[in-house]
């Protein structure tokens, strides 16, 4: 029996907003006796609707005890929806003769707690009355089960809604779509499920097996369902688009074309659907555009999306996303800026994500730490210690601008942490020169119940190539070759060739390059050729140099490495010789770039480019400069004589 004390103390309309004279004056009324007549119960029952701060809500508690009111059914069902589960179960069970609402109730509350075994038990209990369940009991008691993943008790309630009678209600048989296809993972009765709904104007059913299809990565059925969805003009929600575009990213290059004319032919036929449907297969295509690499086919379509589209944060995410992805961060986080400024919508962890990975391919920790900053300011501190790919984009962000310290925090604080959060701190340590302490981390997973993975052993292979570890490497890559579990890789090999070249050990290294089962790429040869200028070995630089050109002869990178090898030897020459076949091949030096960010505003620079709004100021300025270190440096001659 739930404890209340009887005293009652009423709350002042200031304290509580809900609070009006009226509502206070109801609950100060000496009209209702020690006992009320059941026509009163209903003035309790309208106080219990909607939000009730806890204190309110214990006085309005207190009073359905003094007046003899807790065995009402309305009544008691509002207050089981107003407490968590504990609660909620001492107000049911405290009914003599509960009739369905209060059952749905507690079977709703305790669905959403994830309490699914006591879920069932209170269902069991309603079948031994004489009750008969209804679409939300049902409804409910399938939430929980979408949890729980019991396949047995989700065939038994089959049979029993069968039985029943409800598999021709749409409510129901949404219920059993999402638990089928999101919570159990069989795709095949969820699809049957779904084929068998009567009314399927209900967006939801859709969703769900939308849902259950991207988890399973079957990229193209979700596809052909939104297609449908369009095609019957029906609008799919924010969690739709959330499943379609993730079914997006994991869709093969090979069948992007084929959607993207599909997805195109479907709008530009009906006239209709433009006028419904235009924004949301727009985003999909901004999605698809910058998958296939057309980033200006991306923007396109990002711009043709109307004012209204881009209240949500979908077409935002998708070209952001598009931008960083195929190298363009300064685009992307300029979009971002403009997002924020016109506050249409805001940002969330998946918009965050891109930002902080092109803060990290353009080593911007400012905006990094604002980008994080912002991420606790709105209430994602604990989203942060949760998310594991939001974790992991801050430890790479951080890692890449330097800031180890940083990394590591969000490490430690991460409460479930995976394998990639840990192949992410392993690199990030080893790119910064922490071998050891990268190391230490790669040996310590076990202890967290976690096996290391391909990626980590990449991650534990760089560190010992980034500090050289030549024998603690070794080990890594021997217990690697030997391990049944897991498949060498060409990363592998060509990060054991770097850490081998960079410690001088040329010949083992060309001795693994042969012997790997893989055809060596540019990263094999360009490890190898760059150990060859360390060590000063000319000779066998410039037989790397035209087999790294042999593997990769569009990229200006390796002309350049071997004309430095032969500039080395001064065979000036040869030297003529690589710059004219350059010219002759239409290859052109890739010009080197740099960013810095001014004002929150990041700013390009590329060798020999004069498009920045600003250039002139900046070559005064630097004739300025420059002037003045010609005095100064005319100074100190003069000083000196």
């Amino acid at each position: 029996m739930l404890s209340l004390s009887h005293q009652f103390i009423v709350p002042t309309p200031q304290k509580f907003k809900l609070g009006s004279s009226s509502v206070v004056a109801l609950l100060q009324s000496s009209s209702w006796g020690s006992i009320a007549e059941p026509t009163s119960f209903t003035n309790l029952a309208g106080l219990l609707q909607g939000h009730l701060p806890r204190p309110y809500l214990l006085q309005i508690h207190a009073r359905i005890f003094l007046v003899g009111a807790h065995q009402d059914n309305l009544i008691a069902t509002r207050l089981i929806g107003h407490y968590p589960c504990h609660t909620a179960l001492r107000v049911f069970h405290h009914l003599q003769n509960p009739n369905i609402f209060p059952f749905n109730a507690i079977i709703r509350v305790l669905a959403q707690e994830g309490h699914f075994f006591h879920a069932v038990s209170v269902f069991n209990d309603l079948k031994r009355r004489p009750l008969l369940p209804n679409d939300l009991t049902f409804s409910f008691l399938l939430k929980a089960c979408l949890r729980s993943k019991h396949a047995r008790y989700v065939e038994q309630i089959h049979a029993y809604i069968q039985k029943m009678g409800f598999l021709s209600d749409s409510f129901v048989c949404n219920g059993l779509v999402a638990v089928y296809a999101k919570g159990l993972n069989n795709l095949v009765y969820a699809r049957k499920m779904f084929d068998e709904i009567p009314d399927k104007s209900a967006v939801s059913c859709w969703t769900s097996l939308i849902a259950g299809l991207a988890q399973s990565g079957k990229s193209e059925e979700v596809l052909q369902l939104f297609h449908e969805m369009i095609r019957q003009n029906l609008l799919p929600q924010s969690d739709t688009m959330i499943s379609v575009l993730s079914a997006c990213s994991s869709l093969e290059m090979s069948k992007i074309e084929k959607w993207v004319n599909d997805l195109s032919e479907l709008i530009d036929d009906s006239i209709n659907l433009r006028e419904t449907c235009q924004d949301l297969v727009d985003t999909v295509l901004v999605y698809l555009f910058g998958k296939w690499g057309k980033i200006e086919k991306s923007r396109e379509k990002f711009d043709q999306i109307s004012a209204a589209g881009k209240r949500s944060v979908a077409p935002w995410n998708a070209m952001i996303s598009a931008y960083v992805q195929n190298g363009f961060p300064v685009e992307g986080l300029s979009l971002f800026r403009m997002m924020v400024e016109e506050k249409t919508t805001r940002p969330n962890h998946i918009t965050m994500v891109s930002v902080l990975s092109a803060c990290a391919q353009i080593g911007d920790l400012s905006l990094g730490c604002w980008a994080h900053e912002y991420l606790i300011s709105v209430g994602h501190k604990g989203t942060i210690r949760s998310n594991q790919i939001l974790a992991t984009s801050l430890i790479d962000m951080y890692s890449k601008c330097g800031s180890l310290d940083r990394a590591k925090e969000v490490f430690q604080h991460t409460v479930s942490k995976d394998v990639v959060l840990f192949n992410a701190m392993v690199m990030g340590l080893a790119v910064n020169g922490e071998g050891e302490e990268a190391l230490t981390l790669f040996y310590k997973m076990p202890e967290f119940g976690l096996q290391p993975n391909a990626g980590t052993f990449l991650g534990a292979l760089s560190a010992c190539s980034h500090s050289g570890l030549l024998v603690r490497g070794r080990q890594i890559f021997r217990d690697l070759t030997l391990s049944t579990s897991l498949t060498l890789e060409l990363e592998h090999c060509a990060c054991y060739i770097d850490l081998l070249t960079r410690v001088g050990c040329i010949e083992e290294a060309i001795e693994v390059a042969t012997s790997m089962p893989f055809k060596p790429n540019n990263f094999v040869w360009g490890a190898l050729l760059g150990g060859c200028l360390l060590h000063s070995r000319v000779g066998l630089a410039q037989e790397v140099s035209r087999r790294l050109i042999e593997v990769d002869p569009n990229n200006s990178a390796s002309y350049v490495m071997l004309a430095n090898a032969l500039a080395s030897d001064s065979q000036w020459s040869d030297v003529s010789e690589l710059r004219l076949e350059m010219r002759e091949k239409g290859i052109q030096k890739q010009p080197g770039s740099s960013w810095i960010t001014v004002d929150g505003l990041v700013h390009e620079f590329l060798v020999g480019c004069l498009s920045h709004p600003n250039i002139e100021d900046i070559y005064h300025t630097l004739a300025g400069l420059v002037k003045h270190m010609k005095v100064a440096s005319h100074c100190q001659l003069v000083y000196y004589y």
